[in-house]
């Protein structure tokens, strides 16, 4: 499960510093267990409790595409397949794997 955001309080974190250029580092676990690599922006949201941090929305890695640009890329050029055939050619390699 990846948290939307951090809380942090003295009770639920372990122990950070700020560096003398108000600088705190996340636990390695924190990061990875959120996979916040480096770079990764961070609101930060001043409450009662203490201090939220909540990750930027990443930008999305892939360009928006139509079926028509992107069908038929897996590069298949043999005769068309029935659902039957793809079936049992699926059944036939579990069965060798076994």
């Amino acid at each position: 499960m990846q948290l939307s955001y951090v809380l942090l309080t003295p009770r639920s974190m372990k122990t950070i510093k700020l560096s003398s250029k108000g600088q705190v580092v996340l636990p390695a676990a924190i990061r990875a267990a959120n996979a916040w690599p480096t770079g990764t922006e961070f609101e930060l949201i001043e409450m009662a409790e203490g201090l939220m941090l909540k990750p930027l929305a990443r930008p999305n890695p892939f360009a928006p595409s139509r079926l028509q640009e992107v069908f038929g890329m897996a590069g298949y050029r043999g005769p068309a397949l029935t659902v039957e055939d793809m079936h049992a050619a699926v059944q036939s390699e579990a069965a060798r794997r076994r």
